[in-house]
């Protein structure tokens, strides 16, 4: 006679099988008829057959076949993590989740791109990683145009819309919308200059200002002015020189009634007040 186990989910015999399907996850495919959850698997050496599940109403919930399938399950719902990693002490319901989290420590990554040298531990990394090649950006922002490769990124950019700033610095007040910017502005107290330049040895606290900086070894100027044949080495040079072809003085002293085009002017004129 066959075992029966119960999970107290749904009293709906039809929600039940969805409630598996949702909730177990695995290597497996999964395919569900009317009364019955069959699990076809790959012959992987993780599950070596296909398995049928019977799935019936019973104790305000439903019963399954399989004793490993239903604790897997119940995991879920109880919280319990019994497969632990003995190298950092994390905690994982199932085993192939165990087995994805192992390669952080042994530096493995089995998923290989066809389209250039680069490896990733994990599937979806792959997957995510090929839309550079593809061009796809399937993650829309429904506040403006935007499309991003992957979900993260569109959620960080939602960050833009919203004014959300959940990382904050504990030695000021100022909160940041990205991780990054957070670490990026602790360098200020910690005095960290991570990126060095190799022709000079000077030091930044940003990769981008790195960047920025060769282009002085370089002589590269890739800001130009498509009014005259200027080119500037810094963005911020260039609009600073449109302000001479506009006449434009954006900034105002607040003293007297006297503009500049550049803020660096503003605060040389400031010192007459000072």
């Amino acid at each position: 006679m066959m075992e029966t186990r119960s999970c107290k989910v749904s009293d709906n015999p039809g929600k039940l099988e969805e409630h598996v399907d949702d909730v177990n996850t695995s290597p497996a495919q999964r395919r569900i008829s009317p009364r019955t959850l069959e699990l076809t698997t790959p012959r992987n050496g993780y599950i070596k057959r296909s398995e049928r599940i019977k799935i019936t109403a019973a104790q305000r919930g439903k019963s399954v076949t399989q004793e490993n399938v239903l604790k897997r399950h119940q995991s879920t719902h109880t919280g319990e993590k019994p497969y632990q990693c003995s190298l950092c002490g994390g905690g994982f319901t199932q085993h192939n989740h165990l087995r994805r989290h192992l390669r952080i420590h042994t530096g493995e990554k089995p998923y290989h791109c066809s389209q250039c040298e680069k490896s990733f531990a994990h599937q979806g990394s792959l997957q995510t990683h090929f839309r550079v090649h593809t061009g796809g950006k399937p993650f829309h922002c429904s506040q403006c145009l935007k499309s991003f490769r992957d979900r993260s990124l569109l959620e960080q950019h939602q960050r833009v819309h919203t004014g959300e700033k959940p990382y904050h610095c504990s030695q000021r007040e100022k909160s940041f919308s990205y991780q990054s910017s957070l670490q990026a502005h602790q360098r200020i107290h910690t005095g960290e200059k991570p990126y060095e330049c190799s022709l000079c040895g000077s030091g930044f606290t940003q990769h981008y200002h790195l960047r920025t900086h060769l282009r002085i070894h370089t002589g590269e100027k890739p800001y130009q002015y498509s009014q005259c044949e200027k080119s500037f080495r810094y963005g911020t040079n260039l609009k600073r020189h449109r302000h001479i072809h506009t006449g434009e003085k954006p900034y105002p002293c607040l003293q007297c009634e006297k503009s500049f085009r550049d803020r660096s002017s503003l605060k040389r004129h400031q010192r007459v007040h000072t």
